[in-house]
């Protein structure tokens, strides 16, 4: 995502208009227009008052992505109540139908006891507890996945 873009969207995000933010710098909405459109860009200065007009870090205003943006506000507040109510698998299973089909297809018994004895080497080693133990363990599959990926 361009910068622009990732401007005019952290203003609607905070439900602004160009001429607010205008007002705000103390310059033109014609300058706020052309920033968003990538015509020019913002110095330094500049970029720092837009950060925190749109209460959001640099590097995040540099990155915006309103879809990853929206996705982590949901889950920051998602209660642990709701969340043990959702079905994760049928959730995901949407975007990966494995996750629904494999049940059927894999033998997972002998899958569950080699995955049994890491979450109990991680809880003994470590003393991390159920869930810390799960979550150290998903992190490390996802950095085997990444690493496959490259």
């Amino acid at each position: 995502m361009s910068l622009g873009n990732s401007l005019f969207h952290a203003r609607k995000k905070k439900g602004m208009s160009q001429e607010e933010v205008a007002e705000k710098l103390g310059i033109s909405r014609q300058t706020v227009s052309k920033w968003e459109t990538d015509e020019t860009l913002p110095d330094i200065c500049q970029s720092k008052k837009l950060a925190v007009l749109y209460g959001l870090s640099l590097d995040e205003l540099v990155e915006f992505d309103i879809g990853i943006k929206e996705i982590q506000e949901v889950i920051d507040k998602t209660s642990q109540e709701v969340s043990d109510k959702v079905d994760w698998t049928k959730v995901w299973g949407k975007k990966y139908p494995v996750l629904v089909r494999y049940q059927k297809e894999v033998d997972t018994a002998e899958y569950r006891t080699e995955l049994e004895k890491l979450l109990c080497d991680l809880k003994k080693k470590y003393g991390y507890n159920e869930l810390d133990a799960f979550l150290v363990l998903k992190d490390i599959l996802a950095s085997v996945w990444n690493d496959r990926k490259k």
